[in-house]
């Protein structure tokens, strides 16, 4: 932890250097000679590489801290008594059952043990511990999860009720009528969509007992899932996928169209976190392709105050105008027409997860290569429940 603090402390005073070089090189119209744009693009560069070498040390840490845990509880009861017994996805037995089976070593025993979790496509349901995992290594993966609002459905399409207008209050002359004033609802539904993806390892190591599957297909999971969700969420169109937060019809609202198709200023900046209603703005974020952060790191409020701000404590993301920044390569850059910048409350967005991850083993597919084929699948949904609690800056058409 004290190597993150220290490259922190150092992030910080390389762009603190950066921007007083920038401000002493400013010619008298606010802009910089070839050679010093060089010269300062290197310093800018600098400030990114330490910020994603900050970020590999804390994934680094956060997984070092999960595999020092202890693998077994110690004994602090009397050695007689046993604790409660977990049954069905969660038991001991259907683990090693589903593991057993993903490596072909089955027997009448681990047949019986995944009756609790057989689907109906064929495959087995995941165990509740590994499914944990699942999830957690897709937060990771997908920076959208830890922003949203993500729900478990079991069947069938969930209907969430919205407000779609509100009544208001009337002042009225003494014995006089009171109006009427409803409120008007709405509703919006969220369904399922089949996200898939398909694995091979080589039977030697399959039959490695050094080979550890459930790390591996976790890792492979989280990446290729994690990355598919996360652009669907953005830029989703609803035909087969989830409606993304940036799409045309369900989307956010457009709060700022830029005066420039290739450049963004202060000045619509500010103007699109104002857009936003202030109860929205107190857990607004803000979510940028790097290439826009870049371009958004040399401008200024009124005091002087570079917008951008480094984190300095572990953890933190970065700020604009005191709001926490966050990256997304899914996230448009900066060209004619395109939706750059996304500020807003995430939480009005719902992933809705259908409950259970499925995995099947094909063990024919690839015997003439001596390979065995994993498919991993997962049903989920994605929805932007008010628009008008997310944000965007598009650029001139």
């Amino acid at each position: 932890m004290s190597k993150i603090l220290e490259l922190r402390e150092k992030r910080a005073k390389a762009w603190d250097a950066a921007k007083a070089f920038l401000d002493s090189k400013r010619g008298g119209d606010g802009l910089l000679s070839a050679e010093d744009t060089t010269t300062y693009e290197k310093m800018e560069a600098d400030v990114v590489a330490l910020g994603k070498e900050i970020e590999r040390l804390e994934r680094q840490a956060s997984i070092d801290l999960e595999l020092s845990k202890a693998t077994s509880n110690p004994i602090t009861n009397e050695p007689t008594r046993t604790g409660e017994e977990k049954t069905g996805r969660a038991s001991a037995e259907y683990k090693r059952a589903f593991w057993n089976a993903m490596r072909d070593n089955v027997s009448y025993e681990v047949r019986n043990a995944l009756k609790i979790g057989t689907d109906s496509e064929g495959g087995f349901l995941v165990p509740d511990e590994f499914e944990r995992t699942l999830v957690e290594a897709l937060e990771e993966e997908n920076i959208f999860r830890r922003l949203a609002n993500v729900i478990t459905t079991s069947s069938g399409d969930r209907k969430i009720p919205v407000v779609a207008s509100k009544g208001t209050a009337s002042w009225i002359d003494e014995e006089g009528a009171i109006p009427e004033s409803d409120d008007s609802f709405g509703q919006v539904s969220i369904g399922a969509y089949k996200l898939a993806t398909m694995i091979k390892v080589s039977e030697e190591l399959l039959n490695d007992s050094v080979f550890n599957l459930e790390s591996y297909i976790t890792r492979e999971f989280a990446r290729r899932i994690g990355n598919k969700e996360e652009e669907a969420f953005f830029v989703g169109d609803g035909t087969g996928k989830p409606t993304g937060i940036l799409n045309a019809t369900g989307g956010g609202q457009v709060g700022v169209t830029a005066a420039s198709a290739t450049a963004i200023t202060l000045d619509e900046v500010l103007d699109l976190f104002y857009s936003l209603k202030a109860p929205y703005r107190n857990k607004a974020v803000f979510v940028m392709n790097d290439a826009t952060i870049k371009a958004i790191r040399k401008l200024k409020d009124g005091n002087g105050q570079y917008l951008w701000q480094p984190s300095i404590q572990a953890g933190t993301p970065d700020t604009i105008l005191n709001r926490p920044l966050y990256t997304s390569s899914y996230v448009p850059t900066i060209e004619a027409g395109a939706k750059t910048v996304v500020f807003g409350d995430f939480s009005y967005y719902w992933v809705a997860d259908r409950q259970g991850r499925v995995f099947k083993r094909l063990n024919e597919l690839y015997a003439v290569t001596g390979q065995v084929g994993f498919i991993a699948t997962q049903r989920v949904d994605g929805k932007l429940i008010l628009p008008e609690a997310v944000k965007v800056l598009q650029q001139k058409a």
